[in-house]
């Protein structure tokens, strides 16, 4: 791991393994440890690129920041590394920062894997989910609230529960909010005909914070999209359905380029 100027700011860069570059990007109020597993996993056979956005984990925390910014940062990674082409795979948050990317820098990516998506929002998700429930988390502290929320975005919320650790945020209130407040307003519908990685889009069945339904819109308007509904998965199939969604990753990352 290494703090590197991306940007005019500093964020927490993690690269790990060798062979063809995949980049990873966790979501909101979260950091690149909580894919510890996967990129584990992944770094067998490729060279992971995973970051900490701006506003989170070791990376600087400014006072406000948008998701164009999030996007930029991801393709000064690229400069800063020289990497002509990646693949990219991007989880709540990050699927959003990586559809932006896919759409401003196409050419530079080979293969998109966007998890528990969506292609546009008022609001964060989790932002959503808790002003729907606000009478019911009245007081509570973030943990408190992940913790609650749980059986609204998991399939076991109580095996989750063993898992908080990938949930909740290690982020204040003020630098939480302005993580949320980065994702108000976005909309990649008119612009994802435009992308031409080849595009792997995976939803989990029981996700009240991105539907399958957001999922399988992404694939629709993202020419030649697979997509998979994970059956027994919320908003994280990677921790709920570990092993089904690593699979399918990997072999998605290793099929040869159809287009």
């Amino acid at each position: 791991m290494a703090l590197t100027a991306i940007n005019g700011i500093n964020l927490n860069i993690a690269v790990k393994g060798e062979g063809h570059p995949i980049m990873l990007i966790h979501g909101v109020g979260g950091e690149h440890k909580h894919l510890s597993a996967l990129i584990d996993r992944l770094s067998s056979r490729f060279m992971t690129i995973a970051l900490d956005c701006r506003g989170h984990g070791l990376s600087d925390k400014p006072a406000q920041y948008t998701l164009q910014d999030h996007v930029n940062d991801v393709i000064g990674i690229m400069d800063h590394f020289n990497l002509s082409v990646t693949s990219l795979l991007g989880i709540s948050m990050g699927s959003y920062i990586a559809q932006g990317v896919a759409i401003a820098a196409g050419e530079r990516i080979d293969k998109l894997v966007l998890t528990v998506p969506k292609s546009n929002g008022l609001t964060s998700s989790v932002q959503r989910l808790m002003t729907e429930h606000a009478a019911e988390i009245k007081g509570f502290n973030l943990h408190e609230t992940f913790a609650y929320l749980l059986r609204y975005f998991t399939y076991d919320a109580a095996a989750m529960k063993a898992h908080m650790e990938v949930f909740d945020t290690e982020l204040p209130p003020d630098q939480f909010a302005a993580a949320n407040k980065a994702l108000a307003g976005f909309d990649f519908r008119n612009d994802l005909g435009k992308v031409t990685a080849e595009t792997l889009v995976i939803s989990g069945k029981y996700d009240g914070l991105n539907s399958p339904e957001e999922g399988r819109e992404c694939a629709k308007l993202i020419p030649n999209a697979k997509f998979i509904e994970m059956q027994y998965s919320g908003h994280a199939p990677m921790y709920e359905e570990p092993e089904a969604y690593v699979s399918a990753v990997e072999t998605f990352l290793s099929e040869d380029k159809l287009r």
